[in-house]
Parts: structure tokens; C-alpha cells; sequence
């Protein structure tokens, strides 16, 4: 058996406004009770520690590291770091610490096609705590200079 719903409606010629909020109807409170307030805030607040990151996600330590030996190598036609030139799509830390490091190039035919790759897998590979590194170098999507960090942007000029 199907229950029937039915949504009543009525019509109004007007609804009354809100009372609104005056200063005058504040709570007066002497200035140990408002510092009281206060420090009850603050110790709740300062209490609550951040939640831990796992080292191997974002944020974490090791992720960090990684994406700081990334940060020191630089395009050798651009004097911007690869990863803030928007040449690394991706960084993953999977079992045993192995990193699979996805990345492109500015065009096809960049001199350096054939070295970039083992550079990142060096790099990489020296970062204390990595296991094996994988470079995926990808052509989908092709880079553009919208994948570039705005201090990518400023160091070119470009802001």
C-alpha cells in the first residue's frame, strides 16, 4: 500500500521582521569573567594537537623530503625548479616506501628527454627512507604554462 503525501502551503499578506540584535541586550560581564572566557577558549584550543600525518602521504615527512630533492633540479632552458615549472604530475609512496614520481617534459623534443628521468630517479632514489623510484614520463595531459606555480610565474616574469 502507497502512502500519500500531501505538502499544505498557505498564503500570507505579510510576516512580522525579526527583532534585531542591540548592543544594549548584551550580556555585561565583568573583565575576569571575559578574561576567564577567554583562557577557557584558548586551553581547549591549545590542548587539541594536530592530527599525525603519515610520513609517505602529503605532508608527511618523507613526501616532503621527496618533493624537496624535486625542488633542486632545474630546467636547463628555464631557470625554474621542475616542480614548480608544473613538470611533476604526480608523487605516490606505495609499500616498502617505493615511489612512483609521473612526469612530463615541456615539449616532446626538450633536450633533455633522454636525461630528465634519471635525474628525478636519482634524486629521488638519494632521499633517506625511499625504497625502488619509478619515473613515468607521460605525454596526456601535455603541459602548459598554466601548471606553473605563481612563484614559477613571478621568477619568469610572467605575474
Amino acid at each position: 500500500m502507497s502512502e500519500q503525501r500531501r505538502i499544505m502551503t498557505e498564503e500570507v499578506e505579510s510576516v512580522a521582521p525579526p527583532p534585531r540584535a542591540r548592543v544594549t541586550d548584551a550580556v555585561e560581564e565583568t573583565a575576569g569573567e571575559k578574561l576567564e572566557r577567554k583562557r577557557d577558549y584558548l586551553t581547549g584550543f591549545l590542548a587539541d594537537k594536530p592530527a599525525e600525518v603519515p610520513t609517505t602521504a602529503p605532508g608527511g615527512e618523507l613526501y616532503d623530503a621527496i618533493i624537496d630533492a624535486l625542488k633542486e633540479i632545474y630546467d636547463p632552458e628555464i631557470p625554474v625548479n621542475i616542480y614548480d615549472l608544473g613538470l611533476i604530475y604526480g608523487v605516490e609512496i606505495g609499500a616498502d616506501n617505493h615511489v612512483a614520481v609521473s612526469m612530463t617534459l615541456t615539449t616532446p623534443h626538450c633536450p633533455v628527454a633522454e636525461t630528465m628521468p634519471g635525474e628525478v630517479e636519482l634524486r629521488v632514489g638519494s632521499v633517506p627512507g625511499v625504497g625502488l623510484v619509478d619515473v613515468n614520463l607521460v605525454w596526456d595531459p601535455p603541459w602548459s604554462p598554466g601548471n606553473m606555480t605563481d612563484e614559477a610565474r613571478l621568477e619568469l616574469g610572467m605575474l
